[in-house]
């Protein structure tokens, strides 16, 4: 009688595959719970503990980790290895049902601890994907319920499976052990086992990705592209799209930066973002308020852009969008009227749930020629900053108000950035650009005229009086920055001499 290993995590499928197992004469050797839901379901089994004459142990850690279970599975096809088996009471196993622990879905939850997470590492059942995997060309290893089928067509028509079949189902097995190992090495690295969230980089790193969606193309039609994740549920940014069009590779950037954005408010706040820029931020007491307040910052930019907001949307949220063409919104709910609404007048419109806001835990990555850029994620200004006026006048309530939340958006605009902020609103935005200088027109030009009594944040050191020069002359009356330019004492005369008030951070925020 043939005998087959049942031990797996996920149930899906194995009681049918079991029962048919068993109508074709096949003995099934089962583990815990797996044995436990076979039983239940009326299936024939024979314990694990009945195979090994051993019991489980600590708590269900050891179970097939023996020589009658692994002896049974990497024995050759050959006289001296069947007769070593007998000689030892162990009877060959030629097919093994394993998938794995949730390793993968358990460290999504961002509050799990990593003892929680170091209990999902599955040791028993990636030693018996990997020794029947070794031994395909006599058994059989399933580590994917979608193969129950295939394999039971195979037993049925020609009594075994074939060897191009069991060496396929090996390299798929070989497959999910090494992006569970990829995985769990690189939680290891990247949590905080050990060390505090500003300890340096590791000496080395496991990204374990797979491909999810192939995108129609890059950022330009002529560029091929993907996008690969992690995670098994295959969600591009963990994200669920409830309407739309796929996303395309330019916008899954947008969303993304607009999501981080977004993230970093407490406070109700919608951003528009386009082609990786915010252009424009806003707090208010509903998201619905917020975004006006975010689309008067600039417009015209926002034409084609990404919406991200921090609370759900409502209906009122989607009739103040008016007819105005968006790219997708992104947000943590959605009534579903809302979804229907925003599908009715805008059919394309990528609709996207995010579960979790931006949390920040790991790393962050950057393709050069030839290898990685490593960084871990800028969350603000590190505790031990302390903000500090060095001008002669100190800023008032309403203008403090202004720099912080200026320099709150600062930071997730591309450098060189220049944000002018009214309150808890940006009024105009100029990033990316190579000269500071650049930047601080072009948000003034931006605020159209918006300028009166604004605060001015810069995401790096003014390196030059001039930026204070241009905002001074179009009404800003407040200024926040890192400092730590040769010629602080002339940017800060320059403050002084217009009556302005000048905060330094001593925190750099550049995003390039």
């Amino acid at each position: 009688m043939p005998r087959a290993l049942f031990s797996v995590s996920s149930k899906q499928g194995i009681v049918g595959f079991a029962s048919e197992l068993v109508r074709l004469g096949w003995e099934i050797v089962a583990s815990g719970g797996t044995g436990q839901t076979l039983s239940d379901a009326g299936v024939s089994i024979t314990k694990v503990a009945r195979v090994t004459g051993q019991g489980e142990m600590l708590g269900g850690r050891v179970k097939t980790l023996h020589p009658a279970i692994h002896g049974g599975i990497l024995a050759r096809d050959t006289r001296e290895d069947f007769e070593e088996l007998a000689a030892n009471g162990i009877a060959p196993i030629s097919l093994v049902v394993c998938n794995l622990y949730p390793f993968s879905e358990t460290i999504r939850d961002p509050d799990v601890t990593v003892d929680e997470a170091i209990e999902q590492i599955d040791i028993g059942g990636v030693t018996l994907l990997r020794a029947a995997a070794k031994n395909y060309a006599r058994v059989s290893v399933i580590c994917d319920p979608l193969d129950y089928s295939s394999v039971l067509v195979a037993l049925k028509t020609e009594g075994n499976t074939s060897l191009a079949q069991r060496r396929e189902l090996a390299v798929k097995a070989f497959a999910q052990s090494r992006d569970y190992d990829e995985a769990i090495h690189a939680y290891l690295c990247e949590s905080d086992v050990a060390e505090p969230a500003s300890a340096d980089v590791p000496d080395g790193i496991s990204i374990g990705l797979q491909r999810s969606h192939e995108l129609r193309y890059g950022e330009n039609p002529h560029q091929a592209a993907a996008y690969y994740t992690r995670s098994d549920e295959r969600r591009p940014l963990g994200a669920d799209q409830l309407a739309g069009k796929q996303l395309s590779y330019n916008n899954i950037l947008d969303v993304d930066a607009a999501w981080r954005a977004v993230s970093a408010f407490d406070e109700p706040t919608v951003v528009i973002v386009k082609h990786l820029n915010p252009t424009g931020i806003a707090s208010a007491n509903t998201v619905t308020e917020a975004f006006p307040l975010a689309l008067a910052s600039d417009s015209k930019s926002a034409f084609g852009g990404i919406i991200a907001a921090n609370r759900s949307v409502d209906t009122e949220f989607v009739a103040a969008l008016g007819s105005m063409f968006v790219e997708a919104i992104i947000a943590p709910g959605y009534a579903y009227e809302v979804v229907q609404q925003i599908q009715a007048g805008r059919k394309n419109c990528r609709v996207l749930q995010m579960p979790q806001p931006f949390s920040g835990r790991g790393f962050e990555f950057r393709s050069v020629m030839d290898g990685l850029l490593l960084q871990r994620s800028d969350l603000g200004d590190p505790p031990e900053v302390r903000m500090r006026t060095v001008t002669r006048r100190a800023p008032n309530d309403a203008e403090m108000n202004s720099l912080i939340f200026a320099w709150k958006a600062v930071q997730h605009v591309k450098s060189n950035a220049i944000v002018l902020a009214q309150g808890k609103r940006t009024v105009g935005i100029g990033g990316g650009l190579p000269s500071r200088v650049d930047a601080a027109e072009l948000a003034i030009k931006k605020a159209a005229g918006e300028t009166s009594d604004a605060a001015m944040a810069s995401d790096a050191f003014l390196p030059f009086p001039d930026s204070i020069e241009f905002a001074a002359r179009a009404g800003v009356t407040c200024v926040i920055q890192p400092g730590g330019s040769i010629r602080d004492a002339q940017v800060i005369e320059a403050a002084d001499y217009h009556d302005m008030a000048m905060i330094l951070t001593g925190a750099r925020h550049f995003r390039h």
